[in-house]
């Protein structure tokens, strides 16, 4: 399975957009590009499709150019280039895509769209998960809600953000009880579907040490594309 060259197309002018740089440089495929942004609060690295996007004040800009990507992609290394003008930890992040219809769960699933729902659910979840995910605050959540009759219960959810127009941002959330049920899954196709109906790409961000959302990625049929690595510079 592979992306459409639309898609992988509109991927690219979406990041140019994100990071202020010329869509035609990540067209042509170039190893690296630069965007030397010296009132800027992050210093990023994002890698796409194979090229390299250094986005920073130009000292970074000026480190940058003498290391290759396997560098700049690490975490470790954007903190130690910072260090020295108080560069603080945000993270580093694969990126995957899909632009092709997921398996759905059965039709009599009790999904829910409201925001209620979203908040019982991250009631139920470690802090941490809550923070990463952001599930309540979404423009889009779908929340998969026990069938009992008495009482319906959130189980899993999952939603997304619109990216530029372009791209369906997604994110899932799946309470301790119900881990390793399927639910995560089912929710994120779900969303899925529902951001691919709506004409964009859906786009899934995880750390890289989350084992288990990488899971659910591949298991949804997204494709790994690159990766993105932040440092905050000011707070």
């Amino acid at each position: 399975m592979t992306l459409h060259p639309e898609t992988i197309a509109t991927i690219r002018d979406s990041w140019a957009s994100i990071l202020g740089i010329s869509a035609e440089a990540l067209e042509r495929g170039e190893n690296r590009v630069y965007r030397e942004k010296n009132d800027s609060a992050v210093l990023m690295f994002v890698s796409l499709f194979g090229t390299g996007i250094l986005v920073g004040p130009s000292w970074a800009i000026e480190a940058g150019r003498n290391l290759p990507d396997s560098d700049l992609v690490n975490h470790a290394k954007l903190l130690e280039l910072s260090a020295p003008y108080g560069g603080k930890p945000l993270g580093e992040a694969k990126l995957y895509y899909s632009d092709t219809a997921p398996i759905l769960p059965t039709p009599n699933a009790k999904v829910s769209r409201l925001r209620e729902h979203a908040i019982d659910l991250e009631k139920a979840c470690p802090s941490k998960d809550i923070a990463e995910i952001g599930l309540s605050e979404m423009e889009n959540t779908f929340i998969m809600l026990s069938e009992s009759e008495n009482e319906s219960a959130p189980m899993a959810g999952a939603g997304y953000d619109v990216w530029e127009e372009k791209l369906a941002h997604l994110g899932a959330l799946v309470a301790p009880a119900n881990q390793q049920s399927g639910l995560g899954s089912q929710t994120v196709a779900i969303a899925q579907q529902h951001a691919l109906d709506a004409g964009l790409i859906p786009q899934w961000r995880v750390h890289v040490d989350n084992a288990a959302s990488i899971r659910t990625a591949m298991r949804a049929g997204f494709e790994y594309a690159g990766t993105q690595t932040t440092v905050i510079l000011k707070s």
